[in-house]
């Protein structure tokens, strides 16, 4: 096999090393191989019985996963490189080596007082799909994909044969076929890297848009993605409205001291592993300005996921007449949250059990809240809802108990383990 080759056309034998460690049942290291940006190139070369190169295969995880499993990376080396061999073997005489390393990565960006999105974030959120082999087109093709964003008929072209981008691209991706899936990230009509961010956020709404694709694991897993690098930024994709049963997503902005119950929201989200929490948080981020009241009705929806996950992990029976401060009520006695639980010669005891007492009290103040002024209830005609500060404090009311109480399972089990 050639050099360029190995450079340009290195993916299907990734592809095919990640199939052959999860057939093997070495799914860790399946995921070392699966999470790492990759390079490999020429290393050595001996001139010795009539000429042999050494390739060395670099795999670079995220530094968190490499100080992980710092102790079993040479384990891990071992197992991929033996099965990667009759793969390699098949296309080559040289010499491989594979290294594990910590991919090097850069401080994420303060988020800008005008909201813009810089090159770096739109190259990470970019070479990110390329990494993952993600079509930005899903399953439409370029020209209907970008026909919901750009005019293409007012764009030009770059081919002096036809006048409009709509023609160049019909000529270079449909009849040609000369042009990468990847082509549109640095073509400057379309503005992704230097453009205005408005554009590039539509273009991440296009990707995860029920028309464009419709697996919603994969959709999930790309708006997590966009998001974990777009939130420094002060913007966050969160669910609009819903087509057909699946979410259509738009780009909200917001400030650091709007996002700061969210985030806490959804670190408890992924401590719980509850991806039905991630869920409703998106509802909640969505609505908490243009539609207080169902902000509120899926504020007791999160405390009602919260509660449910951490009984159900404990295996605490959960009959269908339980209310939600029942619920609470269990989970605060199973984590001894209780306060009656706080001995009386505790320095500050009455202060400890005031303040565990509220606590405890906030699953029951939403759920009325909810009864009230929530989404789930019809209304009288001269029905007047709240504001949008109040639906704030029933949310960020829910995410100080969702926080304190997920921090506190998050401790039991580990003193469990």
């Amino acid at each position: 096999m050639s050099k360029s080759a190995f450079s340009d056309n290195f993916q299907p034998y990734i592809d095919t090393l990640i199939e052959l460690l999860e057939a093997q049942g070495e799914h860790k290291s399946a995921d070392i191989v699966s999470s790492a940006t990759f390079a490999v190139s020429e290393t050595d070369y001996d001139n010795w019985n009539g000429g042999t190169s050494t390739w060395t295969l670099r795999l670079s995880i995220p530094p968190k996963s490499y100080a992980d499993l710092l102790s079993e990376i040479e384990s891990h080396t071992e197992i991929i490189r033996k099965t990667f061999e009759p793969v390699w073997t098949q296309v080559s005489d040289d010499w491989l080596q594979i290294t594990i390393s910590p991919r090097i990565t850069s401080v994420k960006p303060k988020q800008t007082a005008n909201g813009e999105i810089p090159r770096t974030v739109r190259l990470n959120i970019l070479d990110g799909l390329r990494i993952d082999n993600v079509k930005w087109f899903g399953e439409s093709d370029d020209i209907e994909f970008l026909g919901r964003i750009y005019d293409l008929d007012q764009l030009p072209s770059f081919d002096e044969r036809f006048h409009t981008a709509k023609e160049d691209i019909s000529q270079h991706r449909y009849n040609n076929d000369d042009w990468e899936d990847d082509w549109i990230y640095e073509d400057r009509r379309f503005q992704l890297l230097s453009g205005p961010t408005d554009t590039f956020l539509k273009f991440l709404c296009q990707i995860v848009d029920p028309l464009t694709r419709q697996d919603s694991r994969i959709v999930r897993k790309l708006v997590g993605d966009f998001n974990d690098q777009l939130t420094p930024c002060g913007w966050t994709l969160v669910e609009d409205e819903r087509i057909a049963g699946r979410p259509r997503y738009t780009a909200r902005q917001e400030t650091l001291k709007t996002t700061t119950h969210i985030t806490r929201a959804k670190q408890a989200a992924d401590t719980l592993s509850a991806t039905w929490m991630i869920r409703e948080i998106q509802r909640i981020e969505a609505a908490i300005d243009s539609d207080p009241a169902l902000a509120i009705g899926e504020a007791k929806a999160l405390l009602e996921s919260c509660c449910k996950t951490i009984l159900d992990n404990e295996g605490v029976e959960i009959t269908k007449k339980m209310t939600l401060p029942q619920m609470a009520k269990e989970v605060c006695k199973l984590l001894k949250l209780i306060p009656d639980d706080i001995p009386k010669e505790a320095k500050g005891s009455d202060s400890i059990k005031m303040l565990l007492s509220n606590l405890g009290s906030i699953p029951r103040y939403v759920a009325e809240i909810r009864g009230l002024y929530g989404s789930g209830h019809g209304k009288p005609g001269n029905y007047r809802g709240l504001e949008p500060r109040h639906a704030r404090l029933a949310v960020q009311s829910a995410v100080t108990f969702i926080d304190f109480v997920t921090e506190t399972y998050k401790k039991k089990k580990l003193k469990e383990n």
